[in-house]
């Protein structure tokens, strides 16, 4: 990977930099530098300074990633963020493009503005409120859930298939997620003798109520991956701050916040509050806090899957699905949906 970035992304002017990267870039007379940013596991970030043909400055993000899966991950990454971006377009980087380098079809880039954050995470009224305007755009293309394309929560593809019911996108979301985990991970057992429970009785009983007896869920446009992490405050003074990173789908707006239950990705009970005064728990609200830990089991299966080697990961869902079935034996039992 890193022979492949120092051929086409070195530091220097534009002749170092892949034609494809040019063409994307709105108005560049010039690339000026190339400079390395960050990385994860599973690819690297770059900042563009770039003159425009009108003599002005401008800076952009790059993300670079190789392969099949880095080339979907990077087109997911572009469609979320133009997803949210055409919402909200002030709480998420503006998306400017995506391909495939022209020199090296194996690498492939993703391309946005480009933000200095500031450290911390963002002040909990604003940024509460621009996420529930975002999940209370109900745009879904036919009233829907999934999404029109593949999105990766890191490295970890998500499946999006359209799904007219939310608990059976669900379902299906969860089975794949569970059959990577496998994939990478291996048979567990104690995790395989739960499978009965968590799909024929725990779904049903937290899912199905939502949308029985009258009811009905509304899909939103969700980040999808919504931890501290994937959050910067751009503005010191008032600690504002926008999302990036997403792995987005049209989903149960409440869904967005199981990844905020574990306390490791740092958003506390300030940010439940703040969100909840825009958008009010669903009914049955007696079910929230259980289903909030049904939809958290599903962010601890995705670290599962996508940090094998931590079995913390996988013991957390196992507690979780015991204490749930413990919780409702009988699954569902009120009128048929």
């Amino acid at each position: 990977m890193a022979n492949t970035f120092g051929s086409y992304v070195a530091a220097g002017n534009q002749q170092t930099v892949d034609p494809n990267v040019l063409s994307a870039l709105p108005d560049a007379a010039e690339v000026l530098e190339v400079a390395y940013h960050q990385e994860s596991a599973w690819a690297k970030a770059f900042r563009l300074n770039v003159r425009n043909n009108d003599g002005s400055n401008e800076d952009y993000f790059m993300k670079v990633s190789v392969d099949h899966h880095g080339k979907l991950a990077l087109m997911g990454e572009f469609e979320s963020t133009s997803a949210i971006h055409k919402i909200i377009p002030e709480f998420c980087p503006k998306p400017i493009g995506w391909g495939t380098f022209k020199n090296d079809s194996n690498s492939h880039f993703y391309i946005c503005k480009f933000y200095d954050f500031i450290e911390g995470v963002p002040e909990p009224n604003f940024f509460c409120e621009q996420l529930a305007r975002l999940h209370s755009s109900h745009t879904s293309p036919e009233g829907k859930f999934g999404f029109h394309c593949t999105t990766y929560n890191g490295n970890l593809p998500q499946d999006n298939t359209w799904c007219d019911s939310w608990e059976a996108f669900f379902a299906n979301g969860l089975r794949h997620v569970l059959k990577v985990r496998e994939d990478r991970a291996g048979h567990n057992l104690e995790l395989d003798e739960l499978m009965p429970a968590l799909f024929d009785k725990i779904i049903p009983r937290l899912l199905r109520p939502l949308e029985s007896e009258g009811r009905a869920v509304r899909p939103s446009l969700v980040h999808g991956d919504l931890w501290y992490g994937n959050t910067g405050i751009v503005d010191g003074d008032t600690e504002e701050g926008i999302v990036y990173d997403p792995a987005s789908f049209w989903a149960h707006n409440e869904y967005e916040l199981g990844n905020w239950r574990p306390e490791r990705n740092k958003f506390t009970r300030r940010y439940f509050q703040a969100y909840h005064s825009h958008i009010p728990k669903a009914e049955p609200e007696e079910d929230y806090d259980d289903r909030n830990a049904l939809y958290s089991l599903r962010f601890n299966l995705h670290a599962a899957a996508l940090f094998p080697n931590q079995e913390s990961f996988v013991r957390m869902a196992i507690d979780e699905i015991r204490r749930l079935a413990e919780a409702y034996p009988e699954g569902y039992t009120g009128a048929a949906a």
